[in-house]
């Protein structure tokens, strides 16, 4: 069982990724922001420990950001600040389980197997908008019943119109969730995706807004 442990500490990360290696565990592990966020969005992890105070990109948006894309997978929350309020930001980020630092590796443990076992035989959802179909287990997104040959930027971009079928969405937004970026190259950068996403599928499947954005039709042409 393959599991992201996404902490920047590396004597913690160390010591937490030998306790699970030990119990046979599989563990990647990451300590920036956004190599985090690349992984947990393009990886198949049964599970993700993730720590907030990641340099680059906070843990917290993070979270928002796979959530809303659509991944599901089981996150446990782990920050050196144990306050209510920050408790209350993550379970409302989409986090499954809180462990606030130090923390014992046996309570790690417990905590990651019940988490597991309520997430047993819960598969990741398939998602369809338009001529669109995205196993987010798999990373496979199909058009029309074919399944396309996508980069993992691609794949965030069409799972992000997914998650938010019929709705425009600015060049910067896009930017910001499939690259973690709001520079003034970004509407460029976003062109261009747009424009290889309609090479390998239909002119129609992702619609401009002149002045506004893009939209992926909520119904196939």
């Amino acid at each position: 069982m393959r599991l992201l442990l996404a902490e920047d500490d590396r004597d913690i990360a160390l010591y937490t990724a030998s306790k699970l290696e030990g119990e046979g565990y599989a563990v990647d592990h990451a300590a920036t922001g956004p190599e985090v966020w690349d992984l947990g969005e393009t990886g198949d992890y049964a599970a993700i420990i993730l720590d907030l105070g990641l340099p680059g990109m906070d843990g917290l948006s993070i979270l928002k950001r796979w959530r809303a894309a659509g991944v599901n997978t089981p996150v446990i929350v782990l920050t050196a600040r144990g306050s209510w309020m920050e408790r209350v930001d993550g379970f409302e980020a989409g986090a499954d389980d809180y462990l606030p630092k130090p923390f014992r590796p046996e309570e790690l443990l417990a905590r990651l197997k019940a988490l597991l076992r309520r997430a047993g035989g819960n598969a990741a959802p398939v998602r369809s908008a338009g001529r669109f179909l995205v196993d987010d287990g798999a990373k496979r997104v199909s058009f029309d019943g074919r399944v396309l040959d996508l980069s993992p930027q691609e794949f965030r971009l069409i799972s992000l119109f997914v998650s938010h079928k019929g709705k425009v969405l600015t060049p910067i937004e896009i930017a910001n969730h499939v690259q973690g970026r709001d520079d003034d190259q970004a509407k460029n950068a976003v062109e261009a995706m747009v424009a290889r996403l309609r090479r390998k599928t239909d002119a129609s499947a992702i619609e401009t807004r002149r002045g506004f954005g893009y939209v992926m039709p909520e119904e196939g042409a």
